[in-house]
């Protein structure tokens, strides 16, 4: 993979700043605004004053979303009305914990809705089955799929995706534990594949683990692109914040190296931004172009050929603040959540807000 220069194009809503993510090889400017697969450079807002949103599902006619502080599931309709639909009562939200990832499984008339969540003890994944889908969403009660992650006030991962394979991916922080990210008998520091009721795939790379790849600090996205590879967005820790191609038993280097390291024993981060530029969460894809929310960066990152030449821009730079999460939904928009609530931004009265990204026609990638 080429190391790569991420550049920022301009439009209404965009600000050109923007520095080198790694050692470039090349100069590149992506197409503006009017190229397929791009922020068309406007937005709807679909609802207001969220507190600590975490994590957004696309459904029919709406979203589910997790609230992480006051462990709430909440529905929000394409007009914008919204309603609680549960309650996490494990959640035991302090720091960066609490009720993080959610991912929906099946179809309306068998439908589970998982949940990542931080618990007075562990981190753990949960499941809910859920009725009324789609305009009137209810969960009944949860069951237990994984127990036993370690737990910090920072550092706890937490997204979830089914991948194209039909089985559950949840990225692990190292909770603080540093070198436990290098254990592979540990679930910190992870990303873990397992079945959709928790049990080891056979075909997993190691055996009898949940471990899918290790070396990992604070993982927080994860999609796939057409072409089948799979990707995961992770913070770094003073240097280096990375986007990296996930491999079955690769080891991504955490804490030994930081960002691209050249070490033969590790698995090297196709793309790189220091940690004001990005630290990224969620994560989606159109085509084979990925999507990527950064936090401290205040802006949204659109990759293309991240699996070849690998080009970046940044769009709507300290335009909404810190940006949470970003899923493609089925009509080819862009749905973005907002986390200026949680801490650690600074919130205008109306966050966090929950948004609709147009994005031009004619597919990405």
């Amino acid at each position: 993979m080429p190391r790569l220069t991420a550049v920022a194009t301009a439009s209404a809503l965009l600000l050109s700043a923007c520095s080198t993510a790694s050692p470039p090889t090349t100069e590149h400017s992506l197409a503006d605004t009017a190229a397929p697969g791009m922020p068309s450079g406007e937005y709807d807002v679909l609802a207001t004053q969220l507190e600590a949103p975490w994590s957004i599902v696309p459904i029919e006619h709406g979203a589910l979303l997790s609230l992480r502080d006051s462990a709430q599931i909440v529905h929000v309709s394409e007009n914008g009305d919204r309603d609680v639909i549960g309650t996490v009562d494990e959640a035991a939200p302090a720091g960066e914990g609490g009720l993080l990832g959610l991912a929906l499984h099946g179809d309306h008339d068998d439908a589970w809705l998982y949940a990542y969540v931080t618990t007075a003890t562990d981190n753990r994944i949960l499941r809910y089955p859920v009725t009324g889908l789609p305009d009137s969403p209810r969960l009944g009660s949860a069951d237990d799929v994984l127990t036993g992650i370690p737990k910090a006030s920072i550092h706890n991962g937490g997204r979830l995706a089914f991948g194209p394979d039909g089985m559950l991916y949840a990225t692990t922080g190292d909770a603080t534990g540093g070198d436990i990210a290098q254990d592979v008998d540990s679930l910190a520091g992870k990303i873990l594949r397992i079945t959709p009721d928790g049990s080891v795939p056979d075909d997993n790379p190691f055996e009898g683990s949940r471990v899918y790849s290790l070396g990992h600090r604070n993982p927080q996205g994860l999609a796939w692109t057409d072409d089948g590879r799979m990707w995961a967005s992770e913070f770094g820790q003073n240097t280096w914040d990375e986007l990296n191609l996930i491999e079955p038993g690769a080891n991504y280097g955490w804490p030994i190296v930081e960002g691209m390291a050249d070490d033969d024993a590790f698995t090297d981060p196709v793309l790189q931004w220091t940690t004001d530029e990005a630290s990224p969460s969620g994560l989606t894809a159109i085509g084979d172009t990925l999507y990527m929310a950064g936090l401290g960066g205040e802006r949204l990152w659109v990759i293309t050929d991240p699996a070849g030449e690998a080009h970046a821009a940044s769009y709507l730079n300290g335009e909404l603040g810190r940006i949470r999460d970003v899923v493609a939904t089925a009509s080819g928009s862009l749905w973005l959540i907002t986390n200026n609530t949680d801490g650690r931004g600074n919130p205008d009265p109306d966050d966090d807000r929950l948004i609709t990204l147009h994005v031009n026609a004619s597919g990405a990638g």
